[in-house]
């Protein structure tokens, strides 16, 4: 085990050393990698016995830097064995890689706000960060209590904030397209008030939000109604009427392209009304590529035929929840976590994205006497073992079982 210094600074620890991780990559295979789903892909992502055929996108489930975080976070077990590890909230958004976690005694710590966990942290402890990052205030009272850290935030999202800082820096106001409640987003909002906490920004979710702020831009409006409507999505002493001269539109990483597209154009737009040019206005090209990659891999498959599409995921993933919206326009959609969800061959217990809850569905097209065409695709935090369990279910239900799958 690693000593521990006397000094109460946060201590970045290293633990992708080659002996390390050659046992780590194997541990995380075994829990997570699929040898159907890597059939499926060989057979250019189609698959078809008797009558029923199963699609998958051609890019889907874990990106590099969700499998990075993972790594690092089984890596710190093995070099820290006996130390206690924590975990800032979630390492990603997906119940089973978290479950894991929880079998190697990794505890996870509030991320909304700081509880007294935080002040019973030691400089014997591990506290992980996770892939979406974590607030700056947070990463202060990890270092205020000396902790071992282990830094998963993913490269993209540190993109991001390296924009939104340099937007503090000149002035300029951070219009952020995300979630407020989502930790990659919060993380995100406490990097754009600026090193010296004195930067802006603004925290929109919807067209029906940016619309709302063009309107603001170009014309002005009621302050107070513009304060309430964004009540907890605004840095401190955020004044509209003089925090929108300059501004720099920024995203969460995991938003739907098309959309911060939309966003970014139409909030352009609105500063050109008001000034007459886009001089006041900032933007840089801040989707993750692997969040892309998942989405128009999506638009391509739905070119082909389909009867249905299961999207697998954990409901709080937001690049997830994008893929069932994209799916949701074009054929009936599925948001199931894992393969159990598939009840029966008739009856599909999903996330309803407007109900936001579970719900319970009926596809009378899992009869096993007519033709079906099912689509499969997974968010970014998804295990191909999910991914396999899905597949097997279908086929089983189906009359097909997983002998069949594997000699086909």
């Amino acid at each position: 085990m690693p000593g521990s210094s006397t000094s109460k600074k946060r201590r970045r620890v290293n633990v992708r050393t080659p002996e390390v991780m050659e046992r780590v990559q194997a541990e995380v295979a075994n829990h997570y990698e699929s040898s159907i789903v890597e059939k499926v892909r060989a057979l250019d992502g189609v698959l078809t016995i008797g009558k029923t055929t199963i699609r998958l996108a051609k890019q889907f489930g874990f990106c590099y830097g969700v499998e990075r975080a993972i790594d690092l976070a089984y890596a710190s077990r093995r070099v820290f064995p006996d130390n206690r590890i924590f975990l800032i909230g979630e390492i990603i958004h997906n119940p089973e890689v978290n479950r894991q976690l929880e079998d190697m005694k990794i505890v996870s710590l509030p991320w909304r706000k700081m509880d007294e966990t935080y002040e019973d942290l030691s400089e014997d402890d591990v506290v992980i960060v996770p892939a979406f990052g974590a607030p700056i205030s947070f990463m202060d009272k990890v270092e205020s209590q000396g902790c071992h850290t282990v830094d998963t935030t993913c490269g993209d999202v540190m993109k991001v904030w390296k924009r939104v800082r340099g937007f503090a820096r000149d002035g300029i106001t951070s219009i952020i397209h995300g979630k407020a409640d989502h930790e990659e987003t919060r993380a995100t909002a406490s990097r754009a008030a600026g090193d010296d906490g004195k930067g802006s920004y603004l925290i929109i979710l919807t067209l029906e939000d940016a619309d709302y702020v063009c309107r603001y831009i170009e014309s002005g409006g009621d302050r107070e109604e513009f304060l309430n409507r964004f009540e907890g999505a605004v840095s401190e002493g955020f004044d509209p009427d003089l925090h929108l001269k300059q501004v720099g539109v920024a995203n969460q990483t995991t938003m739907l392209k098309s959309e911060t597209e939309e966003i970014q154009n139409r909030v352009r737009r609105a500063v050109e009304a008001r000034d007459g040019s886009d001089e006041n206005f900032s933007v840089f090209d801040t989707i993750c590529g692997a969040t892309q990659e998942r989405q128009d891999a999506l638009f391509e498959m739905l070119k082909s035929q389909m009867d249905l599409l299961l999207v697998v995921g954990g409901y709080n993933s937001s690049n997830t929840t994008h893929l069932v919206e994209i799916g949701e326009k074009e054929l009936p959609t599925f948001f199931i976590r894992k393969a159990d969800c598939i009840v029966s061959l008739d009856e599909i217990v999903h996330y309803d994205l407007e109900q936001k809850e579970e719900v319970t569905a009926y596809a009378s097209i899992f009869d096993p006497e007519k033709d079906a065409v099912i689509g499969i695709t997974a968010g970014a935090s998804c295990p191909s073992n999910l991914i396999e369990d899905t597949i097997l279910k279908v086929f089983e239900l189906r009359g097909i079982d997983a002998d069949q799958i594997r000699s086909a």
